[in-house]
């Protein structure tokens, strides 16, 4: 069951030596394609939501509260401004910016969102639209230099995931037996 009211205010909000502590989730799903690998690009979609006053788009974030874990946070925010539900991944990394809506730094950590449910009601469904695209149309529209670089990342790691897989790696590899037959 999903609230249908976003948190607000700032009473529970962490702070990091006067730096606001955000998180946030590049949510993601497959699309199924004809060649079904990451290098076209075409396959992985990521979902991108609108700002509040709606002229940018960006992926979910906001702030990491005193009651929470970050996942816990990263997933509430997801939750709240793009209805939808999934899998929190391993961390992105963490940003530094300087927030221009209150002229104060903070620092973000982003985290993957494999996408497993799309709601149709959230907390800010009559504030924001959400829109699936490929990672190249995210990357020219995404309004936060930050952001760009975690999906630059998250791309990163999943074509490494990829190889590692197409050359028969798995996570813990080491193995006395040969993998392959000459």
């Amino acid at each position: 069951m999903v609230a249908l009211v976003s948190r607000t205010g700032r009473h529970l909000q962490r702070y990091n030596k006067g730096r606001r502590q955000v998180v946030g989730c590049i949510p993601y799903r497959y699309r199924i394609t004809n060649q079904g690998s990451l290098e076209d690009g075409e396959a992985l979609e990521v979902l991108l939501i609108s700002s509040q006053k709606g002229k940018s788009m960006l992926f979910p974030k906001g702030g990491w509260e005193t009651d929470e874990s970050k996942t816990e946070a990263a997933l509430r925010e997801t939750v709240e401004e793009a209805g939808v539900t999934g899998i929190v991944e391993s961390e992105l990394g963490k940003w530094s910016f300087k927030s221009k809506r209150n002229d104060t730094y903070c620092e973000a950590f982003m985290f993957p969102l494999l996408v497993k449910e799309e709601l149709e009601l959230w907390p800010e469904k009559n504030v924001r639209e959400r829109k699936w695209v490929s990672v190249a149309e995210a990357r020219e529209v995404c309004q936060h230099w930050w952001m760009k670089e975690a999906l630059d990342r998250f791309v990163r790691r999943l074509t490494f995931l990829q190889q590692e897989e197409d050359l028969g790696l798995g996570p813990c590899s080491l193995s006395l037996e040969p993998k392959f037959n000459l």
